[in-house]
């Protein structure tokens, strides 16, 4: 292997999922049996790397300033679920289960690893509830010591502020496995996770 396809192959590996020999696989599959693909995808990758960004509002994909759920006014904005990263998002939405729309926190608390409330996209969820339009937070975090830190977190710190505002805080979980996330659920087990949430204290 030459060293460039090597260092190809070193970048490809430190993607989610591919492993020394998938990475290897993608490296050569594009270099010598597709190699009139390789154009096209930078091309599409420089064009999300320029266009795609964070939604204002609620963290999520975004070409625009908000994304396209905060956009449809077909949504329920007055319930919002809170969870950790934006693949999350898309297997709820694949669920078909949810027509609230979201809060993206893009990670979860965990001091052994040096993320705090200010590495997390907290400070625009205060903001939201600040604004008195939200009537329900649904917390579908993972079930695990961190995402119970950061479930006590926000009620803990920033729904005080809003007095009891008639905010009602869920807490998804029905069905998901101890130490579990959305993002590892099928579309049954979600549904019936947001079917069966319960009030979080």
């Amino acid at each position: 292997m030459t060293p460039t396809l090597e260092h190809l192959q070193q970048l490809l590996k430190k993607l989610p999922g591919l492993g020394y020999r998938s990475a290897e696989r993608v490296a050569l599959h594009l270099l010598l049996e597709k190699p009139e693909s390789l154009p096209v995808l930078v091309e599409a990758l420089q064009n999300a790397a320029a266009n795609v960004r964070r939604c204002d509002q609620c963290g999520h994909l975004a070409e625009e300033a908000f994304c396209e759920i905060c956009q449809d006014d077909k949504r329920d904005s007055g319930v919002v679920c809170v969870v950790e990263n934006v693949p999350d998002v898309v297997a709820l939405e694949r669920s078909g289960a949810y027509r609230g729309v979201y809060h993206v926190l893009h990670g979860k608390l965990s001091p052994v690893q040096g993320v705090g409330p200010e590495q997390l996209n907290l400070m625009s969820l205060k903001t939201r509830l600040a604004e008195g339009a939200i009537n329900e937070i649904i917390l579908a975090l993972s079930n695990d010591v961190e995402g119970e830190a950061t479930c006590h977190f926000i009620t803990s710190e920033l729904l005080p502020d809003q007095g009891d505002g008639g905010v009602k805080v869920t807490r998804i979980g029905f069905g998901l496995p101890s130490g579990g996330g959305v993002l590892y659920a099928d579309s049954v087990t979600l549904k019936s996770a947001l079917e069966g949430r319960r009030g979080y204290e």
